[in-house]
């Protein structure tokens, strides 16, 4: 029918921008990453993005991992925060069979130990919109992803992103929705 709008959101920009805005939800000053889980008919089936497990106060939490240069193991922040992929699969409160052949989008490609778990859960296709930093655990992540036959892919291979161009990003669409608070 004529006078469709042209410009709307693809499935694969909307299911990112999901990510993006659930990153939003971070308390890391350093590290924002969201993931979104969605079903091949276009359903969003559970979001989780990279923050403290449940009942931590994140006003008593080293957020700055100060732990890392002092040795002290309860002020390192990776110890006690959850990955936004692990976060979204635990998220979900259906049956976990659902999420078998489901696709993640997240903005920075899984860890090692996400990796695990998306494998595990049946995840069968990962969009990610940058690569994680550690180069030597994302080629152990792709070894694992390509023996389980989990397809990888990047949002926009033709662009690669930086961590502060996520981050502005981010921060764009926060203010935006502040703006209508």
């Amino acid at each position: 029918m004529p006078g469709k709008r042209e410009e709307y959101l693809s499935w694969d920009e909307f299911f990112m921008g999901n990510a993006l805005l659930v990153s939003a939800r971070s308390k890391d000053p350093s590290n924002q990453v969201g993931a979104c889980i969605v079903n091949d008919e276009h359903k969003v089936l559970s979001v989780g993005y990279n923050g403290l497990t449940r009942g931590m106060n994140d006003d008593e939490f080293y957020w700055n991992s100060i732990g890392e240069q002092t040795h002290e193991l309860d002020k390192v922040k990776d110890y006690f925060s959850v990955h936004a992929e692990r976060n979204a699969i635990l998220n979900y409160r259906g049956n976990m069979k659902d999420l078998e052949g489901a696709t993640m989008y997240v903005t920075w490609s899984p860890c090692v130990e996400c990796t695990k778990e998306i494998i595990q859960v049946g995840i069968k296709k990962v969009v990610y919109l940058r690569k994680y930093s550690k180069t030597e655990l994302v080629s152990l992540s792709e070894i694992m992803f390509k023996k389980a036959g989990v397809e990888v892919v990047p949002y926009n291979a033709d662009k690669i992103f930086g961590k502060e161009e996520i981050q502005n990003s981010t921060e764009a669409i926060q203010k935006i929705i502040k703006r209508f608070s």
